[in-house]
């Protein structure tokens, strides 16, 4: 017997499994890349706008398990993010809260997200539900790659409540020292957390030409984590709220 233990040895259940699961849905949707940007694994556990005709009910929940088969750092950033600050909010919060609230955040991403969505079809269209006379009928080409884009593109990933985590992390243990890859100087949670909020929110509006990320997921996510927070009225450790 040797002296090295798991590095996965101390993390509690949820994060453990919601690592496990993630990755047992990207070794799927592997298996079912065609290499012609068709996936079943994404079409359909992927979240469609909710008026899409490819929308079903389950991709509310699912969609934040799925990750890009074509994108490995997609999933690896995600994951390591879980893995470094998901147990110390689990051990906060106690694994069946934070359960609820990885669930919550990643539907609070999609919330914001749809209703961007929604916004941006009404000012196109003149309407939140379209017929498909509307959306045939739009003749302007910047504005019809818009509509196809929310209409037939799926989102995928669990930013969403990773940025949830980050957020409920940022306001339990703000004097945290982060580092980053390419920042090697630590930086407190309370000012890393915030300035990355920022960023999402400025790259959200400014939508830059080529940028497939969903910003306000990310922003949504963030935005339900402080609300759990405080809704919850979380102490950090050492009793303060």
């Amino acid at each position: 017997m040797n002296g090295y233990g798991s590095p996965f040895a101390n993390i509690p259940p949820v994060v453990k499994n919601l690592l496990i699961i993630n990755v047992i849905f990207y070794i799927a949707t592997l298996s079912f890349n065609k290499g012609d940007d068709s996936n079943w694994m994404i079409e359909t556990f992927g979240v469609y706008y909710f008026h899409s005709p490819n929308f079903r009910v389950w991709q509310v929940v699912s969609y934040m398990f799925m990750h890009s088969s074509s994108n490995f750092m997609h999933i690896l950033f995600n994951m390591f993010a879980l893995f470094s600050f998901g147990p110390a909010l689990e051990y906060t919060l106690g694994s069946k809260r934070f359960f609820n609230f990885y669930l919550l955040t990643g539907l609070g991403a999609l919330v914001l997200q749809m209703l961007v969505q929604a916004i941006e079809v009404h000012s196109i269209t003149g309407q939140f539900m379209p017929d498909a006379y509307a959306l045939t009928g739009i003749t302007d080409p910047e504005e019809y790659y818009t509509l196809q884009g929310i209409y037939r593109m799926p989102m995928v990933g669990a930013s969403g409540a990773i940025f949830g985590i980050l957020t409920g992390f940022g306001l339990l243990f703000p004097n945290a020292e982060l580092m980053l890859l390419f920042l090697p100087v630590p930086i407190k949670a309370k000012y890393l957390i915030p300035i990355y909020i920022v960023l999402e929110l400025f790259l959200g509006v400014k939508q830059i030409a080529g940028d497939s990320v969903a910003h306000f997921a990310h922003l949504g996510g963030a935005l339900f984590g402080f609300l759990l927070i405080k809704l919850w009225r979380i102490r950090r450790p050492g009793g303060f709220l």
